[in-house]
C-alpha cells in the first residue's frame, strides 16, 4: 500500500501538519510499501531519513496544467491521485489530506484494498438530503443529470476526501471515472467547491459489487479544529528541533502522546465570529512601532 499526499502553496501550517500526518504513519510504516509526498515544497520534507519516503516535486507549469479545460483547482487532487496510481499500478493508493492522523490499525485499511474495497474518510449522507447552500445547490442542479455517463440521483451520497483509498485492482475504471465526472460537473455549471469530493464519491461506489467502507475508525479528520491542532503540532516540533531529538526519538515521543484528546470538532458559534471581526474593526492595533 502506497500513501500519498499532495500539498502544496506558502501556507506553511499545511507542511507542518502533514510531517505529523506523516509521522503517525511512519509509527506503522510495516504496512506501508511507500509514503510520497508530491509538493512544490520538497525542502520541507528533507529531514525525513526513511527509505519509504519520496519526494516528488511538482511545478507551477504541472499544478496549472492539472486544473483542467475548465480551470478547477481541486481537479489538481484527482490527477495526483491519477499519476502515482499510474506510477505505482500494482499497489493499492491511500491518499491522505495534510489535517489527518493515524489512531487505529493500519493493517485493516491494507485489508481492506487488499480485498479491492475502496475507502473515504466517512459518508457525510445522501446529497440529496444534506443541508448547506453548497450541496443543496450541487443537488439542484445535477438532480437526474449525467457526468462521466451516470446519471446522478437521489441515492448518491458525498464521502468526505479527507481520505482516499483506492485498490490496485479499481484503478483502471474509478480514476478516470471520477476525472469525467470532475470534467462534466464544472462543463455543466455545477457549484465548483465540493465537486471533486463528489466526483470521488460517486465513482469509487460506481461498481456495485465494490463496495465503499468508511476509514474514520482508524484515520482521524480535524478539519474542524485546525486551530488546535496547528498549536498541538508547532509544539511538538518546536521541542524536537530545540531539544535535538533524532527522528526514532521524535517517533518515540509521538507514540507516548494521545491524539484522541485532542478534538477533532470545535463549533465557534457564528456571533462569536462576527464579534470578534467587529472588535478588530472598532480597536484596531495601536502604537505600532519598529526599530529605525
Amino acid at each position: 500500500m502506497n500513501i500519498l499526499y499532495l500539498v502544496f502553496g506558502d501556507n506553511i501550517q499545511n507542511h507542518k501538519q502533514a510531517n505529523f500526518s506523516i509521522y503517525t504513519f511512519l509509527l506503522q510504516k510495516d504496512f506501508v510499501d511507500h509514503i510520497i509526498i508530491v509538493t512544490d515544497a520538497p525542502s520541507y520534507y528533507s529531514h525525513l531519513k526513511d527509505s519509504r519516503v519520496i519526494v516528488k516535486s511538482v511545478d507551477e507549469q504541472t499544478l496549472n496544467d492539472w486544473r483542467g479545460p475548465y480551470d478547477f483547482f481541486w481537479r489538481i487532487k484527482i490527477k495526483a491521485v491519477e499519476a502515482i496510481a499510474y506510477e505505482f499500478k500494482d499497489t493499492s493508493l491511500l491518499y491522505l489530506d495534510s489535517d489527518t492522523f493515524l489512531y487505529g490499525d493500519l493493517a485493516e485499511i491494507k485489508n481492506r484494498l487488499d480485498k479491492g474495497f475502496n475507502t473515504m474518510h466517512l459518508n457525510e449522507g445522501k446529497l440529496s438530503e444534506l443541508g448547506s447552500k453548497t450541496e443543496k445547490k450541487m443537488w439542484d442542479q445535477s438532480n437526474g443529470k449525467s457526468f462521466g455517463g451516470v446519471t446522478i440521483n437521489a441515492e448518491h451520497c458525498m464521502w468526505n476526501a479527507g481520505v482516499i483509498g483506492i485498490s490496485h485492482k479499481n484503478f483502471s475504471n474509478t480514476i478516470p471515472l471520477s476525472l469525467s465526472i470532475c470534467d462534466d460537473m464544472c462543463k455543466g455549471g455545477v457549484t465548483r467547491r465540493l465537486i471533486e469530493q463528489f466526483a470521488f464519491s460517486v465513482a469509487l461506489c460506481a461498481d456495485e459489487d465494490t463496495p465503499m467502507v468508511a476509514s474514520d475508525d482508524i484515520i482521524g479528520h480535524y478539519w474542524g479544529n485546525k486551530e488546535g491542532w496547528n498549536e498541538v503540532i508547532t509544539s511538538f516540533f518546536v521541542k524536537a528541533h530545540l531539544g535535538g531529538l533524532t527522528q526514532d526519538e521524535e517517533l518515540e515521543e509521538l507514540r507516548k502522546m494521545d491524539l484522541l484528546k485532542i478534538p477533532v470538532k470545535v463549533g465557534i458559534p457564528n456571533t462569536r465570529k462576527r464579534l470578534h471581526k467587529l472588535i478588530m474593526k472598532w480597536f484596531p492595533d495601536k502604537g505600532i512601532e519598529y526599530i529605525q
